[in-house]
């Protein structure tokens, strides 16, 4: 009776897990019992315990819950960034990998490809070159020039000979990258023909430095160097050929066997510029890379027939990040020519399948295509719109829209980019929900715009794939777990209805070791849990999905008492047709914000034309009262839309015609990533432009404090 008992009762329980529906792909459902280790919220899960240290539930990806990835699932033994590599040359040996255009001669032709096989056979030979010129295993190498197929050899070289790859770029201008080189020890640079006038020039203030190499260089242009400097120039070429003669002419082999790095040995240090002082370098391990990309890609599948096109530059996580994916998946890489204003044509002539870019650039394309779409004709522009509501509206709905469309409009539009883009993602600022559907529409295809920050080695969260909803960055990588933190002083907290809201803080393997040489500042971002404080606030949404609202540095409070983060009023005003960049101030002496708004020119003339107005220079046409008048209107209209608090309004504004630029101090170039996933993001130097624009600011207040005390006319 008892065995009978227990049969009916183990019957039942194998009942429970069927799925009624027969159209399942799987007759089992989830085992209920997993609800002891998570709760279920579509997306994301909440881990059940609540941490020691706060009453903020933990977040993890609903792809693996409960344990956090740090290896590839199907290559486990995958540890470093040479594994992947190596493993890479031995699957893909013929496959193409590295492409370029541009020929010996400079013209430009078709892509020329170098295959895994011949990268890896250049790979052991550069790093053969650098312990035949002494550099000792572990040493900082420096990269000094943009995207083209020797900057990722010269990285795979350093991964397989233990060295420490240092990227070095000209936007952070010639004095960080002084301090770079010499904060970081590097011995040896590779820079190409451009950029070694810039190093000679101050090559005496970087003694650490004991090789330089000139990509692209010819030998008999090499400058001859006294030997009391210490430093040789070579060209690649002959550093290669130093070691390994066969891939030039018949000779001797110089080759060194591997010195292979462990997981926790640091791969790279990325240089990051803030507000003020001079760049921190965050330190990245191997394991942090693997473990980024390996989540990253849990669910998003690669293959050898795909092509993607590297233009995003190197020296940021976002393409560092793209290019460990692209080893692994075995994919082909196509640079670009070096010129953005060229990309359109690379694109086209490369035609790749996966296409990692910026808001920037997808705004372009947005505002480019709905501008030839409604000068089109009106019957051309019916018939676009009766398409791509047609398309949204099935998308919205879940059904698979009509491929009408698509031969009738929309392929026309895939063909600017190449035509076979089946992968797109957006990082490293918030993309609108506007272009985001945009994008799903007319190009087809996944679209997937992530979160993350160099910190994290690049991937806090993505959109997760089926996903239709738009305006939030998903749900958390797999490879790592988020909280949000109460930020009393901002009135963010977690029991804000209908969400809760707070700081955005990650922990997991892709979390970094700290800035380097500066115990300090490390301090400051990781808290004694090993949580990563990021600075950005965000909610959680229904499904677990994460979306970033604000930023809790650069806050600063109003004279009655409110707190400001000035960098969430710029964005919202970004949007205004005539502002280029804008820089908002305020302080505690004043109830107020004012603005210093540089204006697009473009629009600012077609406006004024469009007025009547006449004008001498630029500079009187951002004086007139008029201009003022209606920028300020546009400005008011975009803050009402976006739903501004009334004292986050601007309430007075210069206009100037000149952009901040690296130039005049006012932008410093910054990174935050996103998704598998960067121009760089330039970023006002805060401090430096409330000096640059004292007079106006002053005058601007000046101004308001005039109009707040002179009586008010009633109607």
């Amino acid at each position: 009776m008892d065995h009978s008992i227990a049969a009916r009762r183990r019957i039942k329980a194998i009942e429970a897990h069927l799925v009624s529906s027969v159209d399942s792909a799987s007759q089992l459902s989830r085992n209920p019992t997993a609800g002891e280790f998570v709760c279920e919220q579509g997306y994301s899960v909440v881990l059940p315990e609540k941490l020691h240290t706060g009453k903020w539930n933990v977040y993890r990806s609903a792809h693996s819950p409960l344990k956090l990835v740090s290896r590839f699932a199907e290559h486990p033994e995958i540890a470093t960034l040479h594994d992947n590599f190596v493993r890479a040359v031995d699957t893909f040996r013929d496959y193409k990998y590295l492409g370029t255009r541009i020929r010996v001669d400079g013209t430009v032709g078709e892509y020329k490809w170098m295959t895994y096989g011949e990268a890896g056979n250049a790979r052991t030979a550069l790093g053969s070159g650098l312990i035949y010129h002494g550099i000792p295993k572990g040493s900082c190498i420096g990269i000094y020039f943009i995207n083209r197929p020797e900057w990722l050899i010269v990285d795979h070289a350093c991964s397989a000979f233990s060295y420490i790859s240092v990227p070095l770029y000209d936007t952070l201008g010639p004095d960080a990258v002084k301090y770079i080189v010499n904060h970081a020890s590097i011995q040896a640079i590779f820079c190409v023909p451009e950029t070694l006038n810039s190093l000679l020039s101050f090559l005496a203030e970087i003694p650490t430095v004991r090789l330089v190499v000139v990509v692209g260089g010819m030998d008999d242009k090499m400058p001859s160097l006294p030997s009391s400097t210490g430093v040789q120039v070579v060209t690649y070429t002959k550093l290669l050929s130093q070691v390994y003669p066969f891939l030039f002419s018949a000779g001797c082999s110089n080759l060194q066997p591997f010195s292979s790095p462990n997981p926790d040995d640091v791969a790279t240090i990325c240089y990051t510029s803030g507000t003020t002082g001079m760049p921190k370098g965050a330190v990245l391990t191997h394991g942090n890379l693997i473990a980024n990309v390996a989540g990253g890609t849990i669910s998003t599948k690669f293959s050898p027939s795909d092509v993607y096109i590297s233009y995003l530059p190197l020296a940021h996580i976002y393409e560092r990040a793209n290019q460990v994916m692209t080893v692994y998946f075995g994919v082909s890489v196509g640079f670009y020519q070096g010129d953005n204003m060229k990309l359109m044509d690379d694109l086209a002539a490369l035609r790749p399948t996966i296409f990692c870019s910026v808001p920037r650039l997808y705004n372009r394309i947005y505002a480019g295509i709905t501008n030839a779409v409604k000068t089109s004709g009106v019957l051309r522009e019916r018939l676009f719109n009766a398409a791509y509501n047609s398309k949204k509206q099935a998308l919205l709905s879940g059904k698979n829209p009509s491929p009408m469309w698509d031969k009738l409009v929309f392929n026309k539009i895939r063909e600017k980019l190449g035509g076979r883009i089946r992968f797109m993602c957006s990082g490293a600022s918030p993309l609108s929900p506007d272009v985001m559907d945009f994008l799903k529409i007319c190009f087809g295809g996944r679209v997937s715009e992530g979160y993350g920050m160099t910190e994290t080695s690049c991937v806090i969260s993505a959109v997760d794939e089926g996903d239709n909803l738009s305006g939030h960055v998903g749900s958390p990588s797999p490879a790592c777990e988020i909280k949000l933190v109460d930020v009393p002083e901002m009135n963010y907290t977690s029991e804000d209805q209908p969400y809760p809201r707070g700081e955005i803080c990650v922990r997991g393997p892709i979390v970094f070791k700290g800035y380097y040489k500066d115990e300090v500042q490390t301090k400051e971002v990781i808290d004694e849990d090993g949580w990563l404080h990021t600075g950005d606030v965000g909610l959680w949404l229904p499904g677990g999905r994460l979306k970033i609202i604000d930023r809790k540095k650069n806050i600063f409070k109003l004279a009655q008492g409110e707190y400001i983060a000035p960098e969430k009023i710029e964005n919202v005003y970004a949007k205004c047709k005539f502002v280029a960049q804008c820089f908002v101030y305020g302080d505690s002496l004043n109830s107020s914000l004012v603005a210093v708004v540089s204006l697009d020119q473009d629009v600012l003339k077609a406006w004024a034309a469009s007025e009547g107005i006449k004008y001498e220079d630029l500079g009187q046409l951002c004086n007139d009262p008029r201009t003022k008048a209606a920028v300020l209107a546009d400005m008011d209209a975009i803050g009402r839309e976006a739903q501004l608090r009334g004292f986050e309004f601007v309430k007075a504004v210069t206009l100037v015609h000149e952009p901040f630029t690296l130039e005049n101090g006012l932008l410093t170039p910054t990174f935050k990533a996103s998704s598998h996933f960067l121009l760089i993001y330039f970023q006002v130097k805060r401090p430096q432009a409330k000096q640059y624009f004292a007079k106006a600011i002053s005058d601007m207040y000046a101004e308001l404090a005039i109009a707040e005390s002179s009586p008010r006319t009633k109607l």
